[in-house]
């Protein structure tokens, strides 16, 4: 049986600057060696060699991020050099026929914005305002697709409720003014976009989780959804993160198949989760859906058995038009390290980070060729 998708569907891989490139200084280097990428996968001056290996995978697109802390390593002085490296990085992608989805928010930010109380202070969406005019002004014919904000909901719990992320702040309302600041800065950088390329198409990646049984009624804050609600007339598309399911056999009982993570792997999640954004009636981008796996042993299957449930909420009228595996490289994965490895190819960390593509990009690849599953 051939699962078909839509003509002109996006397949693609998805990462984000600080886990890749290296060489980075923000609020993340700046945190202690456990939060320091350093040389990450050198994916800075490797990024042809990189975009090689994604094009050989059949891929006719790619998500990246453009490093906020790069372009404007000081308040008003952006550097002409590193928008220049993006330039040719978004050349790189269109050389190859890859669509470029430019992420301009992926959590880390520039040391000058944290000392002014980085998104607590009241002026924050202001000063990424600036940033995106000056990014989308140099690359406004080149890039069609933007998202705004990487998972406002994850990063506002980790860094303001949990304290596990940089700034390190466990405070319920300093939690909901940053969530509140997140918004401001969506909707002001979605109104700089539209003035500047009018025909950009501009959206966020929101992390959304299957809540099965009981716990439903327990799952808390619905972040995504307000979140969704508040931009509903300033954004185009959505983006989806999924990459798990919570329940309370699986929570408790740790019943179930899961990554190397511990991270519980429910295919069928991502179809409820789909019907659940259906009511925002947009288009919708898997912007990332993809496991830890050393081995390679689950992945093939985990990309096939997803994409089937993505294949049904499509045939349910579900307006999804593309698929962004994470992600295309082994990359650094925030306070966990290096371990985690999310790749479809792997970096050889102890052997000048070659580049070696893992079993399970052929099986990728032959889907993106084919626009189909053959299940």
């Amino acid at each position: 049986m051939i699962l078909k998708f839509p003509k002109n569907f996006y397949w693609g891989t998805a990462t984000s600057a600080y886990q890749v490139e290296g060489g980075i200084r923000n609020d993340w280097s700046q945190a202690g060696k456990k939060y320091d990428a350093g040389l990450a996968c050198d994916h800075y001056h490797r990024f042809e060699e990189d975009f090689d290996l994604a094009k050989r995978m059949n891929n006719n697109a790619h998500r990246f991020s453009i490093e906020w802390a790069r372009i404007e390593p000081e308040e008003g002085k952006f550097d002409q050099k590193e928008i220049e490296h993006y330039r040719k990085v978004i050349f790189a992608l269109r050389q190859r026929n890859l669509e470029p989805f430019v992420t301009l928010y992926h959590w880390t930010l520039p040391v000058w914005f944290t000392k002014k109380g980085g998104w607590l202070n009241k002026d924050a969406p202001e000063y990424f305002g600036k940033f995106v005019e000056k990014v989308v002004k140099e690359y406004k014919d080149l890039v069609k697709f933007w998202i705004t904000l990487n998972e406002p909901n994850i990063y506002t719990s980790m860094s303001f409720l949990k304290g596990n992320w940089p700034p390190f702040i466990k405070n319920w309302l300093k939690t909901q003014r940053v969530f509140k600041q997140l918004i401001r800065a969506h909707i002001k950088a979605y109104k700089i976009i539209r003035k500047i390329s009018p025909f950009s198409r501009i959206g966020i990646a929101t992390n959304n989780i299957w809540y099965r049984g009981i716990i439903k009624l327990f799952a808390g804050y619905k972040w995504n959804h307000k979140f969704l609600s508040a931009i509903k007339d300033y954004q185009n598309f959505i983006g989806l993160n999924y990459y798990f399911s919570h329940s309370l056999s699986s929570i408790v009982l740790k019943r179930g198949e899961v990554n190397d993570l511990g991270w519980k792997i429910v295919p069928e999640g991502i179809y409820h989760v789909l019907k659940d954004l259906k009511k925002y009636n947009k288009a919708i981008f898997i912007t990332e859906n993809g496991l830890a796996d050393v081995k390679d042993k689950k992945r093939a299957r985990f990309i096939i058995e997803h994409l089937k449930w993505v294949h049904k909420a499509i045939e349910e009228r579900i307006d999804v038009r593309g698929y962004f595996y994470w992600s295309l490289i082994d990359n650094f994965e925030w306070d966990k390290g290096f371990w985690p490895r999310f790749g479809l190819i792997e970096i050889n960390y102890k052997n000048n980070l070659g580049r070696i593509p893992r079993p399970s990009s052929k099986i990728y690849a032959r889907i993106c060729k084919n626009n189909a599953l053959d299940i």
